[in-house]
């Protein structure tokens, strides 16, 4: 049953050639590839990678007054299945950049600053911005 349903995602997968492009991106792989191909018929109705991880929900949530900004946690506003595709492939990354710190710097430096699920949910962002 799931080998089936795996085997016609990959079908789909291959014949769409932004699903395929998509899968080049760090941590999205071929499932979130898909997702987000089908899910983002046109790309073109965001006007930056801002936009689009806004749309997912993946930003820091404004609670701004008296021209004074104020971020806070993520907004959750947006679409979850998304979201928690790439947050798992963010995971995935991370574990790598673990064991392989020199070919992720930048991460490495993040994660000595900040708590795993912190810099998990900022490189999400990264890649729906990359995506």
């Amino acid at each position: 049953m799931i080998g089936s349903i795996e085997r016609r995602l990959l079908v789909q997968h291959r014949a769409n050639e932004a699903s395929k492009r998509l899968e080049s991106v760090p941590g999205i792989g071929t499932i979130g590839a898909s997702a987000i191909a089908a899910t983002v018929t046109d790309p073109k109705a965001f006007r930056s990678g801002r936009d689009f991880a806004a749309w997912i929900g993946l930003v820091p949530r404004q609670d701004s007054t008296g021209g004074k900004q104020k971020l806070g946690p993520i907004s959750k506003q947006g679409d979850r299945y998304l979201r928690r595709i790439l947050v798992v492939g963010a995971h995935s990354v991370l574990r790598r950049a673990k064991h392989n710190p020199e070919k992720y710097p930048w991460l490495t430096q993040l994660l000595a600053r900040r708590p795993f699920k912190v810099v998990a949910i900022a490189l999400a962002n990264k890649m729906a911005r990359v995506a």
